[in-house]
């Protein structure tokens, strides 16, 4: 290895040596703020057991002609497994991040070491770790309390993995990217979480996609939640139910374009709008 290569390898190391570090601390931080597991974490696995309580009584329906019978925690635990990735990676960061740059935080990360780079690492490797125990906690919730069927190919868990990195990298940098839009520490969870309820109402999260209005279908198609849960939906419910799909069909090679469309929108937007200090400051 030439002594060029050795000089340009070493501050991508430092790098990324910092940004796991981060990502340490931002673990630490996350497991001692309640309201944040709450809201986050245990906040899918709440609403699949309550949804599979008050419309599981009548124990599993088919939800079309010729479709084979699915429980109520069958049909939603998509949803909330989609929903948990847009909690930890979008809404997690966006107010997080907007709390820091409100309340002085990221001004003295500033003037450190510290790069950008690594403290967006740091702050994706806090997410990954959260939401991949979220998912496990959420995926044993749902068999061994409330009898969930999982698939049992290798195919399908590979369809998973797929679905739920790329889905939870594209929610953590569009969070990174919108949360410069509170204009206070105070403000940030009344800006964030009115987006993610209305996108998870008009995604197929609380209420079945196929129930919705066509042009409702349409506008959610254009951001990235809806196509996440589709996902989701590809993998853990019968092949079947795709003839629900607005498109007939699962489509996993257009679920990957969208997301990676979304991927590459918040990392620009993440590119244009974070600063280390307030523009008011």
């Amino acid at each position: 290895m030439s002594a060029t290569t050795v000089a340009r390898a070493l501050p991508t190391f430092h790098v990324s040596r910092q940004g796991i570090r981060r990502a340490g601390y931002e673990i630490r931080g996350y497991v001692r703020s309640p309201e944040t597991i709450v809201f986050t974490f245990l906040f899918p696995i709440m609403l699949l057991g309550l949804f599979s309580v008050v419309f599981g009584g009548d124990g599993p329906t088919s939800y079309g002609p010729g479709l084979p019978e699915v429980s109520a925690v069958d049909l939603y635990l998509p949803s909330m497994l989609a929903a948990g990735i847009l909690l930890s990676g979008l809404q997690n960061l966006a107010i997080d991040i907007a709390v820091e740059r409100h309340d002085g935080t990221l001004k003295h990360l500033g003037g450190t070491p510290l790069s950008p780079v690594s403290y967006f690492l740091g702050k994706i490797g806090q997410v990954l770790v959260t939401a991949i125990a979220q998912a496990a906690v959420l995926l044993a919730f749902a068999v061994w309390v409330l009898g969930a069927t999982v698939p049992t190919t290798i195919e399908a868990w590979a369809t998973f993995a797929w679905v739920f990195l790329l889905g939870l990298v594209t929610s953590a940098f569009l969070g990174i990217g919108i949360s410069a839009l509170p204009r206070s520490a105070k403000g940030a969870t009344g800006v964030v979480i009115p987006i993610v309820l209305v996108l998870q109402f008009i995604s197929g999260v609380y209420l079945f996609f196929w129930l919705l209005p066509e042009w409702l279908q349409n506008i959610a198609n254009l951001f990235p939640l809806a196509w996440l849960a589709k996902g989701m939906r590809s993998v853990f419910l019968p092949a079947d139910y795709a003839t629900l799909e607005q498109s007939g069909e699962r489509g996993l090679g257009t679920i990957a374009i969208v997301l990676l469309i979304w991927l590459v929108v918040g990392l620009v937007l993440s590119r244009m709008t974070f600063r280390w200090i307030r523009r008011d400051a």
